[in-house]
């Protein structure tokens, strides 16, 4: 109501006629939820750094990749990061998988391979290397009757690849290369001798759920507590795979909690699940794990492979460890998108920390695995190890692009959140037209990031709220829409050049 002047003077009012900039959300900031040394169980922590984490979480776990998944993390250019711890405080101890270092004939004997079990707690295998022709080598792999046999494998790259061969068809065994700085080709190749594969420490282990991970919305614990944190973008469980190694969790199990997680994402809409294969899967198996297995259809949720290897952080192990790739995955997004915005694709982009992979892949393989929303990762020679793929798990064509879904993410939670002022006031065109007003200078500030493709904003984004989608009916209803379309850019996926001979006039 207007005020009433009743006595004769000058007054000064304040009259609110500005605009009401929109501004923009977070993009970057991950949920971890698995296994933790300490800290509440099923509650949300937000930690800014790895020293706060081990503050409230301690240090890393043996057989355990929550920790190593949060350090890769921010390695990799993460800034916030919500924690839930899951499982029970009991932790029993359960055997870590046999494994063998083998030397190299290189100068010292340095670790040239590590052989892990593929089975928890498995004994009783050993090793026998013989020498080969032209710098090859011979390798048998022995557990009571059972014998595998390997000729003519070398340390180069190429078909006899012997992580390759081994890693694809050993039932007993998987093989890690440690890396030797300088050293050649036969210098890495291992010693003739015999090995046998010993369990050297013990992993922590917690009887974990999907229940555990799904938690309970009322309760504010697991997947449930993390309904009431606004600004979580990206969700990870790499300890997901920790349980299935250890037999906690069947195929079944994990499938049910990274269920849990896309439903977590597609009911909150503003989040990206961020999964992970089981470990030891070939290019065949991981496509059956995508396709037949799994079979996730979700445009909120993204799939990497293969594992990575890292330093090994728990003394008395392996130098080296593999693990899911999920947690170092969420921090390249977080720096992507501090470096170039959310409306780049999260790929082409080195990946820290990793020393190498579960399996270097090749591009026919990709070929196979990339369509089906399986992103790669992939090792270049001169370019180091690199994300080589992105994609979400939707099998609709205009959801196909992480950088898509992620940009509606934004620009969705970006106008909710700044146009909260709109509710209950009077519905009329003055406030259709500073809601029009508002909405555009914000996705004006998206289109010269380079978000939105058009050669003129006008092109790039509209904005309707008129009386034509504002009919009376609808007013009578309480009701204000406004029609916005966005016309993202696409990832140049693929590149191709066409070069032809050019035969200039005489």
């Amino acid at each position: 109501m207007a005020t009433a002047y009743l006595t004769p003077g000058v007054y000064v009012e304040e009259v609110d006629r500005g605009t009401k900039p929109i501004e923009g959300v977070g993009t970057a900031v991950a949920a971890f939820l698995g296994l933790a040394e300490k800290g509440p169980i099923g509650e949300s922590v937000m930690v800014a750094n790895w020293t706060q984490y081990q503050e409230t979480f301690g240090g890393f776990v043996p057989g355990a990749y929550m920790a190593q998944a949060v350090h890769g993390y921010f390695n990799n250019g993460g800034t916030l990061a919500f924690v839930v711890r899951v499982g029970k405080d009991d932790v029993a101890a359960a055997p870590a998988a046999a494994a063998a270092e083998i030397t190299a004939k290189a100068s010292g004997n340095p670790t040239t391979l590590k052989a892990i079990a593929r089975e928890a707690g498995s004994e009783g295998i050993s090793l026998e290397v013989s020498d080969g022709p032209e710098d090859t080598f011979n390798l048998t792999v022995k557990k009571g009757a059972q014998e595998e046999k390997f000729e003519g494998l070398t340390m180069a790259r190429g078909a006899k690849n012997a992580l390759e061969v081994v890693n694809k068809t050993s039932t007993l065994v998987t093989l890690e290369e440690v890396r030797i700085q300088g050293a050649s080709v036969p210098e890495r190749a291992p010693q003739a001798g015999s090995y046998a594969l010993t369990v050297a420490s013990t992993a922590a282990v917690v009887p974990v759920t999907p229940a555990d991970y799904e938690g309970n919305a009322a309760d504010r614990s697991g997947l449930g507590g993390l309904e009431a944190v606004d600004q979580v973008t990206m969700v990870c469980a790499p300890d997901i795979m920790a349980a299935y190694e250890q037999g906690v969790l069947d195929a079944d199990g994990v499938k049910a909690v990274q269920l849990a997680l896309i439903a977590h994402c597609e009911r909150m809409g503003d989040r990206v699940a961020i999964l992970d294969t089981p470990p030891g899967l070939n290019a065949q198996q991981a496509y059956n794990w995508r396709m037949t297995e799994a079979g996730y259809d979700s445009k909120y949720a993204a799939l990497y492979y293969p594992w990575i290897q890292v330093s090994n952080p728990i003394p008395g192990g392996a130098t080296t460890m593999m693990m899911p790739p999920s947690g170092h995955m969420a921090g390249v997004w977080a720096r992507s998108d501090g470096e170039r915005g959310v409306h780049k694709a999260p790929a082409n982009e080195v990946v820290r920390g990793v020393l190498g992979l579960g399996l270097s892949l090749t591009s026919p393989e990709q070929g196979v695995l990339n369509p089906v929303g399986v992103n790669c990762i992939r090792s270049f020679p001169g370019r180091g190890i690199r994300v080589w793929g992105a994609r979400t798990l939707s099998s609709d064509a205009s959801w196909r692009y992480l950088n898509v879904r992620r940009l509606f993410n934004y620009v969705e939670k970006s106008i909710f959140n700044g146009t909260q002022w709109v509710v209950f006031e009077p519905n009329n065109m003055d406030l259709w037209e500073r809601v029009k007003r508002d909405i555009k200078a914000f996705l004006t500030r998206v289109y010269m990031d380079g978000a939105l493709f058009g050669a003129t904003a006008d092109q790039a984004f509209f904005v309707k709220c008129d009386a034509e989608n504002n009919p009376q009916a609808t007013r009578d209803a309480g009701q204000l829409i406004v029609d916005i379309g966005i016309a993202p850019v696409k990832p140049a996926e693929f590149v191709i050049f066409r070069i032809g001979q050019y035969a200039p006039e005489a």
